[in-house]
């Protein structure tokens, strides 16, 4: 059984750096990408960043530059630093695990329950 976790939320201000944490349980860390996804208020979710078991990096576009995925092979975790965070980046974020590098989330089984960033200005 899969099960991923996420933390590292709270409460930033514009400028500032968080960085989340996604831990994954179950034997499908060693070959499944790890994504992160983000949902704001009345938004649709959004791709944000994904890196595959071999380290191969993938993110959206308007992203680069500011947020960086890592991958920790021993701690069966995957971590978003975001920098330079903009009220904008205010969203629930989600960790997603399947066994695809996509930045489309239906390719992902599963889901963790999400931490709330929240960017003041």
């Amino acid at each position: 059984q899969v099960q991923l976790v996420e933390s590292g939320g709270g409460l930033v201000q514009a400028g500032g750096s968080l960085r989340l944490s996604c831990a994954a349980s179950g034997r499908t860390f060693r070959t499944y990408t790890i994504a992160w996804f983000r949902q704001a208020p009345a938004k649709e979710r959004e791709f944000v960043a994904a890196i595959a078991w071999n380290r191969i990096t993938r993110y959206a576009d308007s992203l680069k530059g500011r947020f960086t995925i890592s991958r920790d092979s021993a701690k069966s975790t995957v971590d978003l630093q975001m920098n330079s965070l903009k009220p904008e980046d205010t969203a629930v974020y989600y960790c997603a695990t399947g066994p695809a590098t996509t930045d489309n989330g239906r390719a992902y089984p599963y889901w963790g329950q999400g931490t709330q960033v929240t960017v003041s200005s």
